[in-house]
This record gives structure tokens, C-alpha cells and sequence, in this order.
């Protein structure tokens, strides 16, 4: 055959690429698309568990996210020498040389310390502290390990969300769900191992990049699950589409797919298959899965949970039925904690909402695991991207800034010692005093309970080794049991 002008043009860098047998062009094109992984990485793209780095004291997390930066003085972080001289300037020594959020409303005039308005009480035997605001969670704190000093690098919501979720403020990095499931992979061949359910009156800040895969296989991102309705839109089969000519038409294009994979190589193809075999499973699995009607009356009245309703206290009860049905990573997002004092962000009204929407569904989830025998293998986490500050910020109404220095989180079950009170703030509750936490400390303990070592668990990307945890982090051992 003669080669024409037009056959010439037809042709592309990565035809050229793909067709060299041998040479550079083979070696640079196998680099690119396989995204730069050392030949002896094994695969991650299967379906299925995939041993750890050392025995696991977890099997799954379930990661209770409150998008907006709980206020921990109002909740957990009890202060009397705060209440105590409430409306005082604050002293300049704590705030000299820092920067928050809303600076215009702290640099006219030195911020005034808030004391809470809320009623504090010990609870449990181990005495923790908690508000009136969590009455329900209140009866289950001596299951919890509570951690009163987290600290984290960024004062703003949607960087500070990645930074909590990727260990980085950059987009394009995996998440922390990603980076599990890559590791050790899911035992549900029906379900993705890593699923997003949300609740409030809107996503979070920062959108789908909170639980992406990044430069990691799109199979490892998080699958957003709908609580009501169909899970996943466009899921369900078109009217009169049959189960069987489903299968024949998945079939066709995984043969398809074969073919350009043994052609090309490229590993994204791979995780193209597995998509759609895992759709068509899902087909089945998902509405069984959000359908909690066949639950019993006394677990829907334990949550507070009514089927077909999307809520806080449905997405509790459906990550319960996640983790049983082998599933690794069920995040939780529920929004609206940024509680500065304008319109709908009061510590009164509007924190009462958020709180109310919680309290019964976290503490029945405690409970419904450990009556289930799920506590002591599911790894429960509770927390936000930062906490508040002890001055009040002057709005409609009375509020508090964003504060990075310290913030309270609480983790349950997953070989978590139960009833810890973890770390020590000073008298206003502005700063560590004790047993200081980063979040980075807490990425790189949700990985060991579930046997992987934050520094060992990479992926090479651009000529450089990285991992959730950037090149910080160190196991928290006081709270392991």
C-alpha cells in the first residue's frame, strides 16, 4: 500500500510511541502512562482485600466530617477561667504576630474573650466533658477517645478541608479514603470500597476534590451514594432494558476495552472495566444497600433515621450497613459549623440545629456497632477542618472566628482506647499546653489502625515519592489500646 500525505497526518505521537517495539519511545510511553510506578509496585486496581504492612487493629473507618469548623468550646473543651472573665480583652501576648480568617474584625480593636453559654457536665467514668448541646452523645463518651489539641496549618474552609482530607492544600492529591483503598484495596466486590454521603443544605467547600483520587487510579475515588432515590443518578437501567442484555452490552464493551488495553497499556483502561462491572453490580447491591425500610423499628428509633429521607441520622445508619457489608471508607459530610455570628451562623439558634441534627445519630452509631460486635474492627472518626477562638467575632449576632492553633476531635472502636481524654489546652482554650496533635498526627493513625505505615505507603508522581502525609506525622500511641 502506498503511503499518502493523509495516511501521515492520521497518525500521532502515541500511535508512533505505541508501535515501537523497542527504544525510548516504548520506555517513555510505558513511564507516562503508568504513571511513573516502580515496575515491583503490584497492581492495585483489583477488587478485593490486599494485605497491609502489619497486622490491622481496624477492618474499616467511618469518618464523621462536620464541614465548617466545630466550635469545641461550646461542645467539648469546658473553661471556666474563660466564662470567668468573658467580655475582657483578650491578653495581646496570644494574639501578636497571628493572623485569622476575618482580620477586619479583630484589627479595629482587640477581640474580646467569649465564654461559653452553654452547661458543661462530667459524663462516663472516665469524666469527660461535654455540653448540654449532646445529651445523647454525652451517654456513650466513655466509648470515645476524646483529643482536645488538634492543630492544623490553614485558616481558611475549602484548603483547610484538603488539607484535613489529602494532607495537602494543593488539588490533585488523593484522599485519605483513596489512599486506604489503594493500599488495602475492599472486601466488597458489590460496593466501592471508598463511598461519600453528605447531608445539610450543601456540599461542603471544596466540592468532589475532598475525596478524589488524584494521581492515584480513578478507581480509588470516593463514590458520592444518594440517601434517597436512585444511590447513583443514571445507575438504574433504561425502561426495558432487561438484566441480560445489560450483562451482554457490559460484556461487549469490556471486550472492546481488552483490546485497546492490550494495545496501549494504559492502566486507566484497566479501571474503565472495573468501573462498569462494578455498575452493573451495583445495579442490585445499591438500592438494597440505601433501602433501610427492613430495618427494625427499634434501630430506625435508635437513630432517629425514616426511610427514604435524606439526613444525618439515614447516612449513620446507612454507613453502618456499609461497613457490614464490607465496604473500607464511608465518609460522612455535614455542613454548616461555621458559626461567626452573621445570618444562619449564630452559636444559639443555629448551632442548636447542627447539634440537634447529630447528637442522637453519632451516639446511636456507638452503640449500634458495639452491640453488633462491629465496634471493636470499625474505626469511627469525628472532626472538623479547625476549630473556634476563644474571642468572640462581633457580627448580627455573637460568633467566633476560624482558629487553627487547636480544635477537638474524637475517634471510637478500631483499637482506639475507650475513654481517653487526650491533650490539655491553656485557660482560654487558645493553645496546646499538653500532648499537642496535628492533623497529619491523625491521618498517619487512621492508616496504622488499619496496617499500613504513613511513611511506607507511596506513589511515585512527577520523579518524587508521595504519601497522604506529605513528610510529617507520627502515630498518636496514647490513644491505642
Amino acid at each position: 500500500m502506498t503511503i499518502t500525505n493523509s495516511h501521515l497526518l492520521e497518525r500521532t505521537r502515541r500511535h508512533f510511541f505505541r508501535d515501537c517495539g523497542v527504544g525510548l519511545g516504548s520506555i517513555a510511553l510505558s513511564t507516562l502512562l503508568n504513571g511513573e510506578s516502580s515496575g515491583s509496585e503490584p497492581s492495585r486496581d483489583a477488587i478485593g482485600p490486599k494485605p497491609g504492612h502489619f497486622p490491622a487493629r481496624a477492618k474499616s473507618v467511618i469518618y464523621l466530617f462536620m464541614a465548617g469548623g466545630p466550635s469545641q468550646l461550646d461542645l467539648f473543651d469546658f473553661k471556666p477561667e474563660l466564662l470567668k472573665r468573658s467580655g475582657e480583652p483578650i491578653p495581646e501576648s496570644f494574639t501578636a504576630g497571628r493572623r485569622f480568617a476575618f482580620m477586619d474584625t479583630f484589627s479595629k480593636e482587640r477581640p474580646k474573650l467569649l465564654g461559653t453559654s452553654r452547661k458543661f457536665a462530667r459524663h462516663g467514668e472516665a469524666g469527660g466533658w461535654v455540653s448540654e448541646l449532646l445529651p445523647e452523645f454525652a451517654k456513650v463518651v466513655d466509648h470515645v477517645a476524646m483529643i482536645r489539641t488538634v492543630a492544623t496549618d490553614v485558616f481558611n474552609h475549602a484548603p483547610a478541608k484538603l488539607f484535613a482530607n489529602c494532607g495537602s492544600t494543593q488539588f490533585g492529591r488523593p484522599s485519605m479514603g483513596s489512599w486506604i483503598t489503594y493500599g488495602i484495596g475492599s472486601e466488597s466486590r458489590d460496593l466501592p470500597g471508598f463511598v461519600v454521603l453528605q447531608s445539610g443544605p450543601r456540599g461542603p467547600r471544596g466540592g468532589s476534590v475532598n475525596w478524589g483520587s488524584g494521581f492515584l487510579p480513578t478507581s480509588q475515588q470516593g463514590v458520592p451514594l444518594r440517601s434517597g432515590g436512585d444511590p447513583i443518578l443514571n445507575l438504574s437501567s433504561p425502561s426495558g432494558v432487561s438484566d441480560s442484555r445489560q450483562q451482554r452490552t457490559v460484556a461487549a464493551i469490556k471486550a472492546l476495552n481488552l483490546q485497546r488495553l492490550e494495545a496501549t497499556g494504559d492502566p486507566e483502561i484497566a479501571t474503565r472495566i472495573s468501573a462498569y462491572e462494578m455498575a452493573f453490580r451495583m445495579q442490585t447491591s445499591a438500592p438494597e444497600l440505601i433501602d433501610v425500610s427492613k430495618e427494625s423499628r427499634a434501630t430506625l428509633s435508635l437513630y432517629g433515621a425514616e426511610p427514604g429521607k435524606a439526613s444525618f441520622a439515614n447516612n449513620c445508619l446507612l454507613a453502618r450497613r456499609m461497613v457490614e457489608r464490607g465496604v473500607r471508607f464511608v465518609q460522612l459530610y455535614h455542613t454548616e459549623w461555621d458559626h461567626h455570628g452573621g445570618p444562619g451562623q449564630t452559636l444559639n439558634k443555629d448551632l442548636d440545629v447542627v447539634c440537634r441534627d447529630i447528637d442522637r445519630p453519632m451516639a446511636a452509631l456507638v452503640t449500634d456497632l458495639k452491640t453488633r460486635g462491629l465496634l471493636d474492627d470499625t474505626l469511627i472518626v469525628w472532626g472538623g477542618e479547625f476549630g473556634r477562638t476563644p474571642m468572640g467575632e462581633i457580627r448580627e449576632n455573637v460568633g467566633r472566628n476560624h482558629h487553627i492553633d487547636t480544635s477537638t476531635m474524637w475517634m471510637a472502636g478500631g483499637g482506639i482506647k475507650p475513654g481517653l481524654n487526650l491533650g490539655t489546652t491553656d485557660d482560654f482554650g487558645f493553645a496546646p499546653v499538653e500532648d499537642r496533635v496535628h492533623i497529619h498526627d491523625i491521618q498517619a493513625t487512621i492508616l496504622h489502625q488499619l496496617g499500613l505505615d504513613h511513611t511506607k505507603l507511596t506513589h511515585r508522581f512527577q520523579g518524587r515519592d508521595f504519601r497522604l502525609t506529605d513528610v510529617a506525622g507520627k502515630v498518636i500511641s496514647k490513644l491505642l489500646a
